[in-house]
């Protein structure tokens, strides 16, 4: 499942720094200057899983494979990209590929790395980002209307059901909310995916900050902390210096060098949980001898859904799911124990997932 998370912030925020940090290379140049970044990167990470340890050591792995994700670096924007300024129409359409957007807001001083709009002030920062990608999506649903308009009036009910959400996007937007605001039924799902609207995507955001901030934040961090309770949205505080430091260091140093900083894990990690679940996923496993592994799915998936993503054949002929939940399989340490608890279950195609379900597929093709 190749999940896409946009970094998105304004230019010098620390965005190619966290980037460089996420994947562990120097993929993403990170330089003191508008536009070094002309390219979106693209970094596959691994979701951090301690569970996947402890399933392996009980089954007796071989190998771990975690579940991963995709963060793409974008270039930074600034006041006018939706109109093309800087290179603003190229970035808002790879932000446009992207599934969610981490908006990273500059939360601590510097004066020898230059801040595009002259100040600090990672709020005004977030609404100038917000506001050009609002501008961009009117300007993108206001092209769509009077074709749409047309095709309705011929009885076409897809044209119908889609000049309808337009409608409804284009009034959220013209009162200055982000589609996101909008609240879709499940018949409208989809129709309301093929807008392809940059704020209708789920929203993250990252306050950077000094490194002394590390632990607690600052009163910059606790700015946006409160923009996102407002908004409804996850906040991560990290200091993507810190984390580039960390990435180059092996576990047992990392680890000492985050005690010293009264830190119990790199940032990193609780940013790609958020991210994680901010897209509505969750992890079932695998394990035997070969390997343990994490596989990821949507919360509300049944278990022929699961199955499928291992292979499409695995949910085409599905027959059942044997399943011991996490807790239950660590407890008794593996399928065998399960089976004599009475825990081994055999779920059938109605069965939803659970995270952590521990699972083997029995199929039929």
């Amino acid at each position: 499942m190749a999940l896409k998370v946009a970094i998105v912030g304004l230019p010098n925020v620390g965005k190619s720094t966290l980037f460089n940090a996420l994947t562990q290379t120097a993929a993403a140049q990170a330089a003191n200057y508008p536009f070094c970044t002309i390219e979106p990167n693209v970094g596959d990470v691994a979701v951090p899983e301690p569970r996947l340890e402890k399933l392996a050591e009980i089954a007796g792995s071989k190998e771990i494979i975690p579940a991963r994700m995709n963060f793409v670096d974008i270039a930074g924007l600034v006041r006018g990209a939706s109109k093309g300024e800087g290179l603003g129409n190229q970035f808002l359409a790879n932000i446009r590929d992207c599934d969610a957007v981490a908006f990273v807001a500059r939360c601590f001083i510097d004066d020898d790395i230059t801040h595009v709009e002259g100040k600090v002030d990672p709020l005004a920062d977030l609404e100038t980002i917000e506001t050009e990608l609002m501008l961009a999506d009117l300007e993108s649903l206001e092209k769509r209307v009077v074709n749409l308009e047309k095709r309705a009036k011929t009885g076409d009910k897809e044209s119908a059901q889609t000049l309808r959400l337009v409608q409804v996007a284009l009034t959220e937007l013209n009162a200055g909310r982000p589609a996101r605001k909008v609240q879709v039924s499940a018949e409208d799902e989809k129709a309301w995916r093929m807008l392809q609207l940059l704020t209708s995507k789920p929203a993250l955001y990252v306050s950077n900050v000094d490194e002394a901030s590390a632990s607690d934040g600052n009163d910059l961090s606790a700015q946006v902390a409160e923009r996102a309770k407002r908004d409804g949205a996850d906040h991560v505080v990290i200091s993507a210096q810190i984390e580039s430091e960390i990435a180059v260091l092996d576990p047992a140093e990392r680890q000492e060098f985050l005690e010293t900083l009264g830190l119990t894990e790199p940032g990193l990690n609780k940013l790609i949980r958020e991210a994680f679940h901010l897209l509505g996923l969750q992890t079932y496993f695998t394990a035997g001898p070969k390997e343990a592994r994490a596989w990821t799915i949507h919360k509300g998936d049944t278990a022929p859904q699961a199955a499928g993503v291992i292979h499409t054949d695995f949910e085409k002929g599905f027959i059942r799911a044997e399943t011991i939940a996490y807790d239950d399989y660590v407890r008794l340490k593996g399928e065998a124990g399960a089976r004599e608890a009475g825990k081994f279950r055999q779920e059938g195609k109605e069965y939803v997932v659970q995270d952590g379900d521990v699972m083997n597929f029995r199929f039929n093709v």
